[in-house]
């Protein structure tokens, strides 16, 4: 494929795994870069090169062949328009999809910038031709205490980068309790492509969340803590809020043994299974839309550093008019709460909040799509971020 010439603000390369992990989630935190950067007049490509062996959703497993995988990208991009602009290398027989190999190489040397989502990627030397080489660190507090701590492939990782943006918006702030060794991180935030998440006038009476109950393998210790990369051990505090306060709860969640299931239901959770809800981008946004709201919980990993970070999925909630109900971690430093959004850190708070937004639903409802317009939005989001960079 030939790269024409003829761009506008500049080209941008996006790094992330939404074929690799072909989830409708994912596939939206992907599409909010491609999407909003396109907006600000930016010619955007996206490209899957971490060479990590594909995961199949269907199965529940990792797996070997790759063309359930390749289908998703390319629908993923097409539905936007961008069919001509993707790539996705499968590892395990060394072949290129969507753009050759030689086009992925040509565009790291002639891009302005990188940016590598949620650190996706292990930047090689192809990489390097890329003058600016961004780092946007979803899941804050993992990389900076493996950094503090002398981690020699963690230090390699982020070193190749040469900007450093983090959810954790308090990262380095009040309560933070990590040495940064001189990396420069600044503060970013999810964003949001309003046009993509048009209001809805149905009331739905469910409050949902969507949760994979344990992650395992990424507990780190630092300062004589051990910080949790799981929700679980929050989530079983406040399990019985549907009893505390009298409305439907339904997770999408599938329970790892009869023993969670049984303990979720009985504190008045409704199960649903996440395959069918994360199956596409368009049965994502309609569990949201489907929502009265969210209520969820965050990572242990999250809150006791007070991180500020604040979930990209809470933020579709949000850009969709559903109030959002969430754990302290930090983020009312920098966003508004009490209408539309509400932080708790007890059991007393979570109820309040949910009493309110019964109270008035239309106005929390409003309230929702003003703070993801005002705080979230693609536009001033990405271009501070872009500025930031030098771009």
């Amino acid at each position: 494929m030939v790269i024409k010439e003829g761009r506008r603000r500049g080209r941008i390369v996006v790094l992330h795994f939404a074929g690799q992990m072909p989830l409708g989630g994912i596939a939206w935190q992907a599409m909010q870069y491609v999407l909003g950067l396109e907006r600000l007049g930016y010619e955007c490509w996206y490209v899957e090169d971490h060479g990590a062996n594909p995961y199949d959703p269907v199965q529940n497993s990792v797996v070997m062949e790759c063309a359930y995988n390749v289908a998703y990208v390319r629908r993923m991009m097409e539905r936007s328009g961008l069919g001509d602009r993707w790539a996705y290398w499968d590892a395990i027989n060394d072949v290129y999809h969507g753009l050759d190999r030689d086009t992925v190489r040509r565009l790291y040397r002639e891009s302005d910038a990188l940016i590598n989502l949620c650190g996706a990627t292990r930047l090689r030397e192809e990489h390097l031709a890329c003058p600016v080489r961004i780092m946007v660190d979803t899941d804050p507090v993992y990389e900076q205490i493996k950094y503090a701590e002398a981690d020699a492939g963690s230090r390699a990782y982020l070193d190749a980068h040469t900007h450093f943006f983090t959810y954790g918006e308090n990262v380095g702030g009040p309560g933070w309790v990590v040495p940064l060794c001189g990396i420069d991180w600044k503060p970013t935030r999810p964003p949001v492509v309003l046009e993509e998440w048009p209001l809805d006038p149905r009331r739905p009476e469910a409050w949902t969340t969507i949760a994979t109950w344990e992650n395992k393998g990424k507990n780190i210790a630092f300062g004589g803590e051990t910080y949790v990369w799981s929700k679980h051990v929050n989530f079983v505090k406040f399990l019985d809020v549907p009893k505390r306060t009298g409305e439907k709860f339904l997770m999408a969640m599938l329970p790892p043994d009869a023993a969670v299931e049984r303990q979720v239901r009985e504190a008045g959770w409704d199960l649903t299974d996440p395959r069918p809800v994360s199956a596409s981008m368009e049965s994502y946004a309609e569990f949201i839309r489907s929502s009265r709201g969210e209520f969820t919980v965050a990572k242990d990993i999250y809150v006791r550093p007070n991180s500020g970070w604040f979930s990209d999925r809470s933020v579709c909630y949000l850009a969709s008019g559903r109030p959002v109900v969430t754990m302290k971690t930090g983020f009312s430093r920098f966003y508004p709460v009490g209408e539309g959004l509400f932080e708790y850190a007890t059991m007393e708070e979570a109820a309040a909040a949910i009493a309110a937004v019964r109270a008035n639903y239309d106005r929390h409802a409003r309230a929702a799509r003003e703070i993801a317009a005002e705080y979230f939005g693609s536009g001033p989001v990405l271009r501070a971020l872009m500025s930031a960079a030098g771009l």
